[in-house]
């Protein structure tokens, strides 16, 4: 299967003649060409992009509301389509997939359909006047998304950018295309006016930095490790482009002692290997109060060794495919360097790769792997490795759990597992961190901001937040002279 980019509301082969494999993680087999789009490709789709901008702006929140819930339902009626194409594309298992993925990338159309309803611009009465704040479209947007979570990143930028009024250009990962061309199939299917929504394929080199760098382009959008973070944030911020980056993350789930032991062995698993770690919130660094460390372990290890690892079709898989062979090359390079730090593998180490049978023989496969004895200062650590391997370590008390969380370069997320709530929260408040849950895990409500700090990121999205960023506030004030 040859893709093609989707480009003035029609799909268009890449003027660069130039093709990338896309592989299937689970298996190693080649089973479709994305096109590695060049300059020219670029131009053709900011221009198409630009010469949407005003009349899709001039349309009513109502009027885009609408076209947002059309989105939504074309998603709605290939649900089942979206998950299989994830699950294949990235290796992670159908169950989430569907249940995560497709559930959450129609749902985020939806959600902001919604809010645009209700969207209402703000007065601010003086003595004497009268203030109106209204929101106005940027522009052209370049939206650029990462390989672990495709469609559900791409459907949460694209909604609220074109919901206030943007035209797009959305750059997914080269490595999992599919999902997105499934979006613009969609988007063509039920008629979105042309240039409104523009895809270009390609790797970084070719089309990602292109379009940050692009004169024509108004604000970028990405998601993605924080050294790309930093390239695109020297590329756009010269050009006074708006940026919200949302980068990596080495997030600490602190476990005390008066926990919820079976819920929070439960919860703490999932938050560290869902789909294979390989989500900048997971949770890499797990912190237990030394009083129930021993028991915790114990039972924490046993459940990691429970996951099911298998064929990402299975309804029965719980850990799927590694994305790329290099990708699981640098995991098994950080478990050979825990050792080399002073770590013991409680479960898993240095050969953690699996040899599977038949069909998925070729695969990337990998053993979820748990490492105690580190230094909390150590490059495993500290270093965000983003695949299934974590890091347990004890603590004396809250001081010591928040300077533990504190003492990475990373301010993602992080969650904090105990009885007493009140503690929950002080703990939580502590940390330097973007989000924190308490008592659970990527437990998200959309109308709350997303984002990190430190070398997590630039900006926040979702909700109210995301309507601020795809957007710029006009103020108008009205003095009444009529005295």
């Amino acid at each position: 299967m040859e893709l093609k980019n989707y480009i003035a509301g029609e799909f268009k082969e890449s003027l660069s003649g130039e093709w990338l494999d896309v592989e299937e993680p689970a298996t190693g087999r080649k089973y479709a060409k994305v096109p590695l789009s060049n300059a020219e490709d670029v131009e053709m789709a900011v221009e198409s992009a630009r010469s949407a901008r005003g009349q899709w702006g001039d349309l009513s929140f109502e009027e885009r509301s609408d076209w947002l819930t059309r989105i939504a339902d074309g998603l709605e009626l290939r649900r089942e389509e979206i998950a299989s194409l994830e699950s294949r594309d990235t290796g992670k298992p159908i169950t989430l997939a569907r249940n995560v993925d497709a559930e959450r990338s129609i749902s985020n159309f939806r959600f902001f359909a919604e809010m645009l309803k209700n969207h209402r611009g703000e007065e601010f009465e003086m003595s004497d006047a009268m203030n109106y704040v209204s929101s106005k479209p940027v522009g052209v947007g370049a939206l650029i998304t990462p390989w672990n979570l495709p469609l559900y990143l791409l459907s949460w930028k694209v909604a609220p950018a074109i919901g206030m009024g943007n035209t797009v250009i959305c750059k997914p990962s080269e490595l999992t295309p599919m999902t997105a061309n499934l979006l613009m199939e969609v988007i063509d299917e039920i008629g979105l006016p042309a240039g409104v929504v523009n895809l270009v394929h390609g790797d970084g080199g070719g089309a990602g930095s292109r379009l940050v760098g692009h004169p024509g382009v108004d604000l970028v959008s990405f998601t993605g490790g924080t050294a790309t973070g930093a390239e695109v944030a020297r590329t756009a911020a010269p050009q006074f482009k708006k940026i919200s980056l949302e980068l990596g993350g080495k997030n600490a789930s602190i476990v005390f002692g008066d926990c919820d032991l079976d819920a929070t062995v439960k919860g703490v698993t999932r938050s560290a290997f869902l789909n294979q770690g390989q989500v900048c919130l997971c949770g890499s660094r797990v912190l237990v109060e030394r009083s129930i460390y021993e028991d915790f372990k114990h039972e924490f290890v046993q459940s990691v060794e429970d996951l099911r690892i298998g064929d990402p079709a299975s309804e029965d898989t719980e850990l799927g495919a590694i994305i790329s062979r290099g990708h699981l090359e640098k995991v098994e390079g950080y478990v050979a360097l825990s050792i080399k730090e002073g770590g013991v593998c409680l479960t898993g180490g240095p050969g953690s790769s699996v040899s599977m049978e038949d069909r998925l023989k070729g695969g990337n496969w990998m053993r979820p792997v748990v490492v105690e004895g580190l230094p909390v200062d150590s490059r495993c650590s500290t270093e965000e490795i983003f695949g299934p391997m974590v890091t347990i370590h004890p603590f004396d008390g809250e001081e010591m759990a928040i300077e533990i969380a504190n003492n990475t370069r990373y301010g993602l997320a992080g969650s904090v597992w105990t009885t007493d709530l009140e503690k929950g929260r002080r703990v939580a408040e502590n940390m330097r961190t973007g989000m924190v849950w308490v008592n659970t895990w990527l437990h998200r409500d959309l109308r709350t901001p997303f984002g990190g700090v430190k070398d997590s990121g630039v900006g926040r999205e979702g909700g109210k937040w995301s309507l601020g960023f795809f957007s710029e506030p006009l103020n108008v004030c009205i003095k009444d002279n009529s005295d």
